[in-house]
């Protein structure tokens, strides 16, 4: 269960110059606008302290992080959804991400051209908005031409109840409201899934600012990108372009000591990681032993059957227990013999809800 991300934004704020660092790859990031065509797909490894003490403990053959997939596509502009600059077509290569993250511009500099003419961060981000609910609408009218009359005329409970939900997706995209503010059903919600829709998706807004305004806590700009994500549930990342691509050409004890230098706790990745965790609320949990160590990524609330089908789908369809011992009490007590010793580890049912640090085994039978 990879984490996925659509990275979009206007031309020149420095979107493919975040993504080259971040995921350490050298996509063209140039000073004019449209120099992304194809769409760039990078994966960075979710870093996690606590996979580092399993690997110490158990020396495996192999250790597995989570990772988190990353698809930088062309600037969008003012105008897209009607053909202006390169268009809109490039959204369709973000439809299935888990999250979209939103480059804004909150710095000027007179040597980097903004397509708009001048540093307006709420004014861009309305444009891209506009733009994501613009294609959602498209797909909306697409499938309500194809489908509405026969729905109408048919006795096909699960066709109404799709052409009933498009018109209320319709409504909403045509005052543009992002479908994200939808009450759904949860049968609604199994339906809308298949469409994909741009404005579902959860947004982080990454907030690029200048080396100094980093330093000193953001800006005019960011504060009111913040007080925008703040009144529609979304999170702001502030995250200097310069300083991320500094940090991507050092191995991790120097990046830490450079971080240490500038005062700053950690790197943008590393906040933007965090960010979406709690966003799509995630956990993580383990499976370890001599073999291997891995990271498993879930959504909270999950119960064990259904991350044991995580790693595979016969474990959740024959699933009988699982071991599980927590993170917390393996690091206490130091091995796992310790751990049975003092009685933490336990043998969980079905109706197991999986909590974040569970180092699992389960058992099955198919």
């Amino acid at each position: 269960m990879s984490l996925t991300a659509g990275i979009v934004g206007l031309p020149n704020v420095g979107k493919s110059t975040l993504f080259n660092a971040i995921t350490k790859k050298n996509i063209l990031a140039a000073n004019y606008p449209f120099a992304t065509i194809d769409p760039n797909v990078g994966v960075v490894v979710v870093p996690d302290k606590r996979l580092e003490f399993l690997e110490k403990l158990y020396m495996p053959k192999r250790v597995v992080p989570t990772s988190y997939e990353f698809t930088d596509i062309a600037g969008l502009v003012k105008g897209a959804s009607l053909g202006e600059g390169l268009g809109n077509q490039f959204l369709s290569h973000i439809r299935e991400v888990d999250a979209i993250v939103e480059v804004v511009r909150c710095f000027r500099d007179p040597n980097i051209i903004h397509v708009e003419g001048d540093v307006d961060p709420i004014r861009d981000i309305e444009i891209i908005n506009v733009e994501l609910m613009l294609a959602d609408l498209e797909v909306v009218n697409n499938r309500l031409n194809k489908v509405g009359k026969k729905a109408a005329m048919s006795k096909d409970k699960e066709a109404k109840l799709e052409v009933e939900l498009l018109q209320k997706a319709k409504e909403l995209l045509e005052k543009n409201i992002p479908l994200r503010k939808m009450e759904l059903s949860e049968e609604e919600e199994k339906t809308i899934r298949n469409f994909h829709f741009l404005t579902i998706k959860p947004i982080i807004y990454m907030a690029n600012v200048s080396e100094e305004d980093l330093l000193t806590n953001g800006n005019a700009y960011v504060e009111k990108v913040k007080a925008y994500a703040k009144e529609e549930g979304s999170f702001v990342v502030p995250v200097c372009a310069k300083i991320e691509s500094e940090l991507s050409e050092l191995n991790e004890e120097d990046k830490l000591l450079f971080l240490q230098d500038l005062g700053i706790k950690e790197s943008g990745l590393d906040q933007l990681i965090h960010a979406t965790y709690d966003l799509l609320g995630l956990s993580t949990f383990f499976t370890a032993g001599s073999d291997e160590c891995k990271a498993w990524t879930f959504k909270k609330g999950m119960k064990a059957p259904a991350c044991a089908g995580i790693i595979h789908s016969d474990f959740e369809r024959g699933f009988i227990k699982a071991e599980v011992t927590s993170f917390i009490d393996l690091e206490s007590c130091g091995t796992d013999k310790a751990v049975k010793e003092a009685g933490k580890l336990r043998l969980e049912g079905k109706e197991y809800v999986m909590q974040d640090g569970d180092i699992c085994l389960f058992r099955f039978n198919v």
